[in-house]
């Protein structure tokens, strides 16, 4: 059997993860290690200052006062690590999707397999306020499968998001590109009870790139949708011109 590593970064106790263990044990050893509270929005940081502690909880998973990011290096590259064929990061509660990957820790955490040299998938629900973590678990554990059976040799991650139905009403799987988001919405400026000011982050952005092959318009449409996400992020067909740019500075 293959023996996978899962978190998350909406934290240890969260429904998403316990769906996904519930539906991988059954076709794979599962280890969970994920943070000991909510961490969205933690994308790839790393606790510098701190030390970390792992504590085992009674249902067999290890809590950590870290990130995502902290769980899988911990998972995978510690005297706690274990052999770990592949890193699966989620179920999040609500999409990953567009400019979404570039904040999220279920992301992060999927990087960080993937940086230690491992196969990794993020998933994600398509919306939020939802009761279908299993539909989702349910995908993973059939594109796990096929992984066992077939190894998918690329160097990326998949950030998989799936919409918030039924198993069977949805419509199948797209591979698609990752969309783009209008900028979020202005700062929230607030006082606290001593006068003090303080601020909160906006609502997100809207779909400013929601076209026919995005992430959002798959899920839109009853699509589980795949994104291949590469870990490189160089633009490469850009070099040319930056190249020709930098060659008229004077020397």
């Amino acid at each position: 059997m293959m023996k996978l590593l899962v978190s998350n970064d909406d934290g240890v106790h969260a429904p998403g993860i316990e769906a996904l263990h519930a539906a991988l044990k059954e076709i794979a050893q599962v280890r969970v290690i994920a943070p000991d509270r909510n961490c969205s929005g933690a994308s790839n940081s790393l606790t510098l200052h701190n030390p970390l502690r792992v504590q085992r909880l009674p249902n067999g998973f290890y809590s950590l006062n870290g990130t995502p990011t902290d769980c899988v290096h911990l998972g995978t590259n510690s005297p706690l690590a274990d052999d770990v064929d592949l890193v699966v990061s989620g179920i999040n509660d609500g999409p990953n999707m567009g400019d979404d990957v570039l904040y999220s820790g279920t992301v992060a955490a999927a990087m960080e397999g993937r940086y230690m040299g491992l196969p990794s998938i993020a998933v994600s629900m398509g919306s939020r306020g939802h009761d279908y973590y299993e539909t989702a678990a349910r995908v993973v554990a059939e594109i796990v499968s096929r992984m066992a059976d077939e190894p998918l040799r690329m160097d990326t991650i998949l950030n998989i998001n799936v919409p918030s139905v039924p198993y069977e009403q949805l419509k199948g799987i797209r591979v698609t590109r990752l969309g783009r988001r209008h900028r979020a919405e202005t700062m929230v400026h607030d006082r606290d009870p001593f006068g003090r000011d303080i601020y909160w982050y906006g609502p997100i952005g809207g779909q400013q790139d929601d076209a026919a092959g995005t992430d959002f318009h798959a899920v839109k449409e009853g699509y589980v949708s795949v994104t291949p996400i590469s870990l490189d992020m160089t633009a490469k067909s850009h070099q040319e011109t930056l190249d020709q740019w930098l060659s008229k500075m004077a020397p």
